[in-house]
Parts: structure tokens; C-alpha cells; sequence
């Protein structure tokens, strides 16, 4: 299996082994001609033992067995077998891994096999038993096996507790990425959420001031030779109205310049100022309210003043004029109903008597944040109805 590696880590690598390898060449060359070529396997199986660690298991075994097929003794450089044991665990995958474990296991009884056994029979060696101590041969046996496998799977251990610090750390790295991509998502939408709440409001205000000062102007145009009083108090409203209107768009504005803001917002009680405005720009709005009105949150009275203002204005834009527009709202213990219902224009278009836009999705959208509903149709009769339910906040006192 090969992997990924920067060039920096791969000589990294590659000095340190030559370096393992300087430092093991005065032994070596106490040997033959085999401990050099042995010597140069090690050092290049370490060069690679991050790079390709499956084939520096296999080139650090080839050089051990051509060792051991040369009888020859245990060398400084048979230490680099530690570190290719610790980089299949550290550095290989799922099968190179479980074979540097085996390659462990088995490497123990070979060495034990060849230094207690083959060695001394073959070609002499220091770790010999007396000639027919079965015991001492016994014992030393065992004390091979159990030194060879300590120290060889302890490198492996090392390589696998290596591995496991890193993939900790690569888990806790890429759970801080997602939380701070979801942070990052969860502003976003939080920004696009005011974004678009401020357009709805920057919409209602405009739209419903843009139509009361246009309503005043053509009665005041019409009205301005033959009685100019009225003209004069025209123009007092459209005035009236266009200052509102600007300072509400300077809260707006504010709104976007600060992540919060302190300026009032309009609720329930201000129903009568936007009444009395609607009415100065020459619609008959009945308004009739049944039922004991509840304690409303202020996002939910925001909702059911701006609910309203919208219908008006659409009914004062699209709807006959001439014609009474009716203003409803009905209290119940969970919330209440509003029904704004003006008549349509006889030669208004379909879409315009509708009054779809910006308008109806944003009422609806409102009516939907606040928990409720609306609906908006023009029936048979030639009237057009809006209709929202504003539920009361879950345990809020009624």
C-alpha cells in the first residue's frame, strides 16, 4: 500500500535512515561482503517505511533471512527491524497493520529458533546451552522467545498508540472544522433571516406610504382649483406621511448598520394611528374588533400590525376605493383571527386585483413565523378576503 507523503517528510526519512546507516557501518564492515549488502536493505527499508510500509516490511524481511541464510550474528543494523514494525502500525493500512503484528509474532520465533538452535548447531554462537541440558536449553530458549517478542511488539505497540494519537487528533481537527462550518451556516442564515425581515418591513412601510401620499396627490391635483382647502390638508398628509415613512426607513436603515437595535416597533396599539392614516388617504376602513385581546409577544403583535397594514394598503392599490373596507379582529382563548375584506376593482387585472407580489408571501411568511396561518382569495362575490390566524405564544399569560 503506498501513501500520501510530502517531499519534506520523505527526506526526512531518507537522511535518517542514511544516518542509521553510518552509524552501523563500522560494524558492518567488521563482517563480509553480506552484513554490507544486509545493511544497505535496512537502511533502504527504513527510507520507505512511511512512503510504503508494505514494502518495507517485505524488503526488512528479505534482508533478515538473507542474514540468517549467511549465519550470520546480530548486528547493530538488525535494530531497523523496530522501526519498520512501528511505521505498519503507524503508517500502514488495515492488512500492512495486522502483518507487522504477525511479522512480530513470527520474527520472534524465528529468532529464537536461529539463535538457539540453527546458530549454535550450524556455526557456533554465544547463547549456547551445555551439551545435554535439556533444561538450560529449555530456559534459554524461552528467554529468547520472550525477549524478542517484548521488544518487537512493544515497537508495534508504539506504532499502533502513534497512530491512534494521530487519528485522535485528525477527529478532533475535523470536528472543530464542521462546528466552525456550521457556526459560519448558522450566521449566514441567521443574516439572511434579518435580511429578509427587514425587506418585508422595508416593503410594508414603503408600499403603504407610497400609496397613501399617492392617493392624497391625485385628490389634491383633482381638488386643487375648485376647492383648495382640501388640496391644503392633502398635502398636510401626504406630508404627515412621508415624514412616518422616512423615519421608519431610518430605523431600517439602522437595523442593518447594528446587529440590534432599540428603536420601537409597532404594535396592537398603534392599529389606530394606521387607520387614521389609511383613512386620511380616502378609504373607508370599518374596523370592529370582538372578544378580550390577549397578551401577545411583541414579534406577534409586530406580525398582525404589519398583517394588517399590508391588507390595507393592497386593498387601497388594487381594490375599489370607493367601496368600505372591513378590518376584523376576533379574540379566543388561543389567539386571534384577522380578516381584512375590501372589494375588487372592475377593471382590475386578475394578478393586480389580487394584490400578489411581495405583498401576500410576505404576509403569509409572517403569519408562519408567528406560528399561524393566512390565506388570500378573491371569492365570487367580487371581494377580496384576507385572513390570518395569530396563535398566542406557548405559556405566555393570557
Amino acid at each position: 500500500m503506498r501513501t500520501s507523503l510530502s517531499r519534506g517528510r520523505l527526506t526526512t526519512d531518507v537522511v535518517l535512515a542514511v544516518v542509521f546507516g553510518l552509524c552501523c557501518l563500522p560494524f558492518a564492515l567488521l563482517g563480509d561482503a553480506v552484513d554490507l549488502v544486509v545493511l544497505v536493505a535496512f537502511v533502504g527499508a527504513l527510507a520507505i517505511r512511511r512512503l510504503s510500509p508494505a514494502w518495507s516490511l517485505g524488503v526488512a524481511w528479505a534482508a533478515a533471512v538473507l542474514q540468517m541464510v549467511a549465519l550470520r550474528d546480530l548486528q547493530l543494523y538488525d535494530a531497523a527491524v523496530l522501526g519498520v514494525l512501528y511505521s505498519t502500525a503507524a503508517h500502514g493500512g488495515r492488512v500492512v497493520k495486522w502483518a507487522g503484528l504477525a511479522s512480530a509474532g513470527a520474527g520472534a520465533v524465528v529468532a529464537t529458533v536461529y539463535l538457539g538452535v540453527l546458530k549454535p548447531a550450524l556455526g557456533g554462537a554465544a547463547f549456547i546451552a551445555a551439551p545435554g541440558d535439556a533444561f538450560g536449553l529449555t530456559f534459554l530458549l524461552g528467554f529468547l522467545f520472550v525477549a524478542s517478542i517484548a521488544v518487537l511488539v512493544l515497537a508495534w505497540t508504539a506504532g499502533l498508540l502513534a497512530r491512534s494519537v494521530r487519528d485522535s487528533r485528525e477527529v478532533r481537527r475535523r470536528e472543530d472544522i464542521a462546528n466552525r462550518e456550521r457556526a459560519l451556516v448558522e450566521y449566514r442564515y441567521a443574516v439572511e433571516q434579518e435580511r429578509n425581515r427587514i425587506a418585508r418591513d422595508m416593503h410594508d412601510v414603503v408600499a403603504h406610504s407610497l400609496a397613501v401620499v399617492i392617493a392624497q396627490a391625485d385628490g389634491a391635483r383633482f381638488a386643487a382649483r375648485t376647492r383648495p382647502e382640501t388640496a391644503a390638508g392633502a398635502l398636510d398628509t401626504i406630508a404627515g406621511v412621508a415624514r412616518g415613512a422616512l423615519g421608519d426607513v431610518r430605523v431600517l436603515l439602522a437595523e442593518l448598520r447594528h446587529d440590534e437595535t432599540d428603536a420601537p416597533q409597532p404594535v396592537l396599539d398603534d392599529l389606530e394611528g394606521l387607520l387614521d392614516r389609511v383613512r386620511a388617504a380616502g378609504l373607508d376602513v370599518r374596523f370592529a374588533e370582538s372578544g378580550d385581546r390577549l397578551a401577545l409577544g411583541t414579534g406577534h403583535q409586530i406580525a398582525v400590525y404589519r398583517i394588517a397594514q399590508e391588507g390595507l394598503t393592497n386593498a387601497l392599490r388594487h381594490g375599489d376605493a370607493t367601496a368600505p373596507v372591513e378590518l376584523r379582529l376576533t379574540w379566543d382563548d388561543g389567539g386571534v383571527d384577522l380578516e381584512v375584506v375590501n372589494a375588487i376593482r372592475a377593471d382590475a387585472a386578475t394578478g393586480e386585483s389580487h394584490g400578489i407580489r411581495h405583498g401576500i408571501p410576505g404576509m403569509r411568511e409572517r403569519a408562519q413565523l408567528a406560528g399561524g396561518r393566512l390565506s388570500a382569495e378573491a371569492g365570487d362575490d367580487g371581494m377580496f378576503r384576507v385572513r390570518a390566524r395569530i396563535p398566542v405564544q406557548p405559556g405566555r399569560p393570557t
